[in-house]
């Protein structure tokens, strides 16, 4: 049975560091690739790092009821998971790892409880999550407010998953999603996830 590694958190704690990490750590592992309503960032590709779409389109989407979970994050600014990306990765023999929100993230779980892996990345603290994202510069300061008062409420969800990693000392981090990764992975078909 091909599996699903969940891995969310809020904005700036570090969950798409983690996650191109054990993508290369884990050959079996193929990363979904999540829809989107936001504005293209200079460095990122459509079908690599997003598909990119209008609101228009992905209502359209919703309508036909092509994702497996979906949120609006924002006003007019949606994320998703496509079913046919599911589909597609599994077809290629691979498990999948995803870097999502945390709602999205329980939604794939539901959908799939057997075969999934939730792992909330924390930060250490409020404190240093906005200092993260200060130095993206990647934000005005109206938007980080927006996603800081977001992180209070994202933060409420991590007793709802499998796992936390708290995310203080990266390597420490990464040594961690690698081992809760490879004790998933290696664990035979059917057997509840631990919580912590």
């Amino acid at each position: 049975m091909r599996k699903l590694i969940i891995v969310a958190a809020p904005s700036g704690a570090g969950k798409t560091t983690i996650v191109h990490h054990l993508l290369e750590q884990f050959d079996e592992l193929d990363f979904s690739v999540s829809a989107t309503t936001r504005q293209k960032r200079a460095d990122e590709q459509e079908g690599r790092d997003y598909y990119f779409f209008s609101p228009q389109q992905f209502k359209s989407l919703i309508r036909a009821g092509e994702f497996v979970e979906w949120e609006e994050v924002y006003e007019n600014q949606f994320y998703g998971t496509l079913k046919q990306e599911i589909e597609r990765l599994w077809q290629k023999g691979k498990n999948i790892i995803f870097d999502i929100d945390v709602k999205g993230a329980l939604n794939i779980k539901n959908t799939y409880p057997e075969r999934s892996l939730t792992i909330f990345v924390k930060p250490p603290s409020t404190e240093a999550l906005r200092e993260r994202l200060q130095q993206r510069e990647t934000e005005n300061p109206e938007s980080l407010q927006k996603r800081l008062r977001r992180v209070e409420e994202e933060m409420q969800y991590e007793k709802n998953f499998d796992r936390v990693l708290v995310n203080n000392d990266l390597s420490k981090a990464l040594r961690e999603a690698e081992e809760m990764v490879r004790e998933f992975l290696e664990k035979p078909d059917g057997e509840e996830t631990e919580k912590d």
